[in-house]
């Protein structure tokens, strides 16, 4: 397909706390734009204070989709937010406006990016449930061993602890005889679905770092606690998707005597991080990238969106002035 036939798609990622929201409401504004959210945890109602979820006031009048539209008890996976994401750009794309797909996580926005083809995973669950279960028993070693005599490659990206991950690694080679990895690397050269522009949000690593302490204090300060205790009286368990997000399983932790409250913040604090870490990872491996290091614009919000609008009309994503 030519490019200039391809419908128009921005991305507009970075990792966690670097201010993502607040740029891509003042894209949307300038460009005509709704926005999809690329985030794991802000799909969720009830679960506003850990996922930093963006406020109505802070969308400032501007449609955002996949947010507050499940339950905690919900399941969410790329293969919903895929489904999910698709419909809500019908709908955008029908009112002449452009999607920005804006949010942190890497494997979501691939999806949509390159229409990555998961038919190849089927509805039946029954093995999913017996290695869940065989996981719980003997632990997520056993199952990381099971997978690397199968898929060494998986092993090289996929962390030990990552059960979810390492059970559908698993599951896929069961089902079609094929690693995962060899599956992922067919899809990921895939040509990109749509005239496309891939922004990257960046800012220095310390400043990023103090970002986070600061949010994770204001969502203890903000009542995170609260909030949690109330998902768990709902009926949200451990092993619930919802309940895996970073801040609510620490948390968790601690109303159920397992941790101090000192200690559940220090985790939060380290593994969000971490996270940060594993985000910025993913992103040097995409294609076709546009770095957006906010140090070079002098942390200048208006410098950053005329440079992304200039970057955006030279890829006809916009019309020229």
């Amino acid at each position: 397909m030519k490019q200039e036939t391809k419908k128009p798609l921005v991305i507009l990622t970075g990792p966690t706390a670097v201010g993502k929201s607040a740029l891509a409401v003042a894209l949307a504004r300038q460009i005509g734009g709704e926005i999809i959210s690329a985030d794991s945890m802000q799909v969720y109602r009830h679960m506003d204070i850990g996922s930093a979820k963006i406020t109505r006031e802070e969308m400032e009048g501007i449609p955002h989709y996949l947010i507050d539209v499940l339950d905690p008890t919900e399941e969410f996976n790329v293969v919903v937010f895929q489904r999910m994401a698709k419909e809500a750009m019908t709908q955008i794309y029908s009112r002449g406006h452009i999607p920005i797909l804006a949010g942190g996580t890497g494997f979501y926005i691939q999806a949509v990016l390159y229409d990555i083809d998961f038919t190849e995973n089927d509805e039946d669950s029954t093995l999913r449930r017996a290695l869940e279960e065989e996981a719980r028993k003997a632990g997520p070693e056993v199952l990381y061993e099971k997978l690397r005599a199968v898929d060494p490659a998986s092993c090289e990206i996929i962390h030990a602890n990552n059960v979810k991950r390492i059970i559908r690694a698993i599951e896929f080679y069961e089902k079609t005889g094929r690693p995962i990895s060899e599956h992922n690397k067919e899809q990921k050269e895939r040509v990109s679905f749509y005239n496309s522009a891939y922004f990257v949000l960046l800012d220095d690593r310390e400043q990023i770092y103090q970002k986070i302490d600061e949010r994770v204090d204001l969502m203890i300060a903000g009542g995170l606690v609260e909030e949690v205790r109330a998902l768990r009286e709902m009926g949200c368990a451990r092993n619930a998707v919802s309940m895996q997000g970073l801040g609510y399983k620490e948390i968790l932790s601690y109303l159920e005597g397992e941790l101090s409250l000192e200690e559940a913040v220090y985790r939060i604090k380290r593994d969000t991080r971490h996270f940060a870490k594993r985000q910025l990872t993913w992103f040097k491996r995409e294609k076709n990238v546009v770095w957006i290091d906010k140090g070079e614009f002098d942390q200048d919000s208006q410098k950053i969106l005329s440079f992304m609008q200039d970057f955006l009309r030279k890829k006809h994503i916009i019309l020229q002035k």
